[in-house]
């Protein structure tokens, strides 16, 4: 096997804590290993557009506790046109680069099986967004900061439901599942979850919120995936049907931000060192995730169309113990 001699990394997509240190990883392996790196800015559009730029050690110095990525990113539809492709491919051809590590969510792991598809070039993906929603490991990198992230505002609010006695709905990031929702959830004691993959119901939050006033409950916390209903609706209609005042916080992007958690970065600099060894070694096409604290190599090819189930046994759980 000929020796590996330049790579590049990019972050596509949207961003989350953690993608700093990961770049910081991929970056320091492969000059320990004396592979040259190609730093990919903007995610493909920059591909598309030759924005690339060679990165030293220097350049990833200081990065490592800083949120968001210091590629940058941009959202590139037009890399799902042919022609875009083959352009960012004679890119990529024109710097010797042998091989792309991508950081990203399931959009970059599906633009990443179609490069390999159409260049035979291997592509490494290390799992990075706060959605959770990667098949092939337990934990993507920035799903923790982003739990801690809403928990930590979730603790202050309850602090002023409990005071003004109020009920608060807190609508957490997660258009298409609940992982955020439900870990937040069950660690900040909500009374009640709602996510996308259960099916809301209105009468049994109600007939909840009632039983817990005639228990003495004064104040509570009910969580919203982004996707699982519209927030204001079911604050209007608690307001309508409960004798408690009833407030909206929306998290929003504060979640997509700040500074990654220990555990985000320890998975970061972990699957990024192992990305870069592994296909050094000319192993190409994996997932390179975490299940169970042991690091584990999935192929693409066979995991990129699969959808990660959500745990349900935890909103059992959740639910128990907030009655």
């Amino acid at each position: 096997m000929a020796k590996l001699k330049t790579i590049a990394v990019i972050t596509p997509g949207g961003d989350a804590p953690g993608m700093n240190t990961a770049i910081r990883a991929v970056v320091r392996t492969a000059i320990f290993h004396g592979v040259k790196v190609w730093g990919i800015k903007e995610g493909w559009w920059g591909l598309m557009h030759d924005n690339l730029v060679e990165l030293a050690t220097k350049d990833v110095s200081g990065i490592i506790n800083r949120g968001g990525t210091i590629l940058h990113s941009r959202r590139c539809p037009e890399f799902k046109d042919k022609a875009n492709r083959r352009l960012a491919y004679q890119n990529l051809r024109a710097k010797g680069i042998e091989g792309i590590v991508a950081i990203g969510g399931d959009g970059s792991m599906r633009a990443s099986q179609i490069i390999m598809k159409e260049t035979g070039l291997p592509v490494n993906v290390i799992p990075a967004t706060i959605d959770n929603d990667i098949p092939g490991t337990d934990y993507t990198i920035g799903f923790d900061t982003a739990v801690n992230t809403a928990v930590e505002a979730i603790d202050k609010i309850r602090d002023t439901a409990t005071s003004h006695q109020r009920l608060f709905v807190v609508e957490v990031m997660g258009r298409h599942n609940g992982f955020i929702a439900l870990d937040v959830a069950l660690v900040a004691g909500a009374e009640a979850c709602f996510i996308p993959e259960v099916k809301h119901n209105i009468n049994q939050l109600v007939k909840l919120i009632k039983a817990g006033h005639e228990r003495g409950k004064k104040s509570f916390i009910i969580i919203v995936a982004e996707g699982a209903a519209d927030s204001h609706k079911i604050v209007a209609e608690l307001q309508r049907r409960l004798n408690i005042e009833v407030r909206l916080t929306i998290l929003g992007h504060m979640q997509r931000g700040g500074v990654p958690t220990a555990l985000s970065r320890e998975l970061a600099c972990k699957l990024g060192a192992t990305a870069v060894e592994l296909m050094i070694k000319g192993g190409g096409g994996y997932l390179i995730g975490a299940i169970s604290d042991k690091i584990c190599c999935s192929p693409i090819n066979k995991i990129y169309k699969a959808k990660k189930q959500i745990d349900l046994e935890q909103l059992r759980i959740a639910n128990m113990l907030a009655t």
